[in-house]
Parts: structure tokens; C-alpha cells; sequence
């Protein structure tokens, strides 16, 4: 993957198939290594997806400074800038969908359509998580090998069924999240950029044509937050995938594609 430079860091990136430009943005303390390969290799054959690390993960810049979700959908525009892409299809899942809203609203000419995976808006118009997944989210992670870090995580993304069945796809998957894991002190500034979502009261500001799109056993960010999304979002399409998890970009990988490839080609960028 290169690397180039956008504002004070150096962000990676790579860029997967042709036509029109899609960049997907990942969520909370997982590089662009998280995405699943055959759901990057289902999307190229139809668009130009771009996939990068947030700053703070990967091969990008960790600066141990406070991040913002506003510096991250800068981030993200400064990247497309450099890559001379003037609009996107933009899709984020999990914090990636919160950094998706505020490239939106802060980017709009930009956004030829937004696709907001298994997330939130934030604040006191959200359902938070049950206590048992928040407690698995902010376990220390100090003293923690990091294959056993991405073991504790499997049921906030995966429902139990999926876990019983594909442990060995999830065991071989290690290997690869771990090649340039994230250090603590990087999630823990992801984290407390979370906490800076505040899009709820603008969310009727956004213009591109929007999907709302997650599994409806979602015990990270639950399914009700996907309605709110929906409901504030003028025009915005609700897909709620039944019997998958946070991760249903992966468990339920066929299912999202249907979705989500009629969706975006029907708002071409040349309109």
C-alpha cells in the first residue's frame, strides 16, 4: 500500500478495481486490513474502491495527540484531494459511518451518495450498548496478547452462530489484522474521538442519497440507531439484515452487495 501525505500525516492507501470511485472508511481501532477481503474484491469489480487507515492505525501516522471526527473526515477529503478525486460514493461502517456524517455535512459537493453501516449519531439521541458489550469494548487491553484482543471482540461483531461456524475463517484472519496492529494508546485516542459525534441536529442538512444499512443483531451499535439515522436523514433508504451482527459487511457479506451496488449506481456521479 503507498502512503501520501494529506495535512499533518502520512495516510496509507490502496486503490482495488475501476470505475467510479468508492471509499469505504473503517471503524474503531482497525486498520483497512479489517475489511473483508471478498467483500473488496465483490465491490472492485464494480467501482474504484479506495480503502486507507485511519489515522492512528496500520501503516498511517499515530500522532498521540486528541483526535476529532471532524479531523478524520478531513483526513479522508484530503485524501481524495491527493488522489485527484473530486466525489466519491462514500460507505463507513461503525465510527467510520460517524466519520462518513461529518464528511457529508462537511463535504457535501463531495458525497455523491452515503452509505452509513451498523452506526451511530450519538449523544442522548442513541441506544447505547448492553453493559456486557461496552465492558468487552473498553477492557484494558495493556497485558492482553493481541491475538487474544481480537478473540474478545468476535461476539461485539459476530453473532454466536457465525463464531461457532467460521472460527477457522476468523482464526486465518489474524494474521493479517495483526501485521500492523493498532498500539493502545492509538485506540484509546480513536475512542475518545467517538466521543465528538455531534451530527444528530444537522443530519437534515445531508443531500446525497443515503443508505442506512446493518444487522439486525447488533449488540455493538444496536439496530434502533439505524432508525434514528434513517428517520433524520431526508430520503435516506433503511436495510436492516436479519441474523448478522455489527460485522455484516462480512457475515453477511452477499446480502449487503445486493443492497448496497443497486443502490449506488442508481446516483452515477455524472448526475
Amino acid at each position: 500500500m503507498p502512503k501520501i501525505q494529506v495535512g499533518d500525516i502520512n495516510l496509507n492507501y490502496d486503490l482495488h478495481g475501476a470505475g467510479e470511485p468508492l471509499l469505504m472508511i473503517m471503524g474503531l481501532g482497525a486498520s483497512s486490513a479489517a475489511w473483508d477481503p471478498e467483500l473488496v474484491n465483490d465491490l472492485a469489480r464494480k467501482f474504484r474502491v479506495i480503502t486507507f487507515d485511519n489515522r492512528g492505525t496500520g501503516q498511517s501516522d499515530k500522532p498521540d495527540a486528541p483526535y476529532s471526527i471532524e479531523m478524520f473526515a478531513d483526513d479522508a477529503a484530503g485524501l481524495l484531494d491527493k488522489l485527484d478525486i473530486p466525489r466519491a460514493h462514500i460507505f463507513g461502517v461503525s465510527m467510520g459511518g460517524m466519520i462518513a456524517q461529518e464528511f457529508a455535512l462537511r463535504h457535501p459537493a463531495r458525497t455523491a451518495t452515503l452509505t452509513l453501516g451498523c452506526t451511530t449519531a450519538g449523544g442522548t439521541h442513541s441506544v447505547p450498548p448492553p453493559p456486557e458489550s461496552l465492558k468487552i469494548l473498553t477492557a484494558p487491553r495493556e497485558g492482553v496478547s493481541p491475538e487474544d484482543v481480537i478473540r474478545r471482540g468476535w461476539p461485539l461483531g459476530y453473532t454466536a452462530k457465525y463464531i461457532a461456524q467460521h472460527r477457522d475463517l476468523l482464526e486465518a484472519a489474524i494474521p493479517r489484522l495483526l501485521k500492523f496492529p493498532t498500539p493502545p494508546y492509538a485506540f484509546q485516542r480513536q475512542l475518545e474521538g467517538t466521543y465528538t459525534l455531534k451530527t444528530y441536529d444537522r443530519l437534515p442538512q445531508i443531500k446525497a442519497p443515503t443508505l442506512v444499512i446493518t444487522g439486525a443483531e447488533d449488540v455493538l451499535i444496536p439496530a434502533k440507531n439505524s432508525e434514528i439515522l434513517a428517520a433524520q436523514i431526508p430520503g435516506a433508504k433503511l436495510h436492516i439484515i436479519p441474523g448478522v451482527g455489527h460485522a455484516f459487511m462480512g457475515e453477511g457479506r452477499d446480502a449487503f452487495v445486493e443492497v448496497f451496488v443497486p443502490f449506488a449506481k442508481s446516483h452515477p456521479l455524472t448526475t
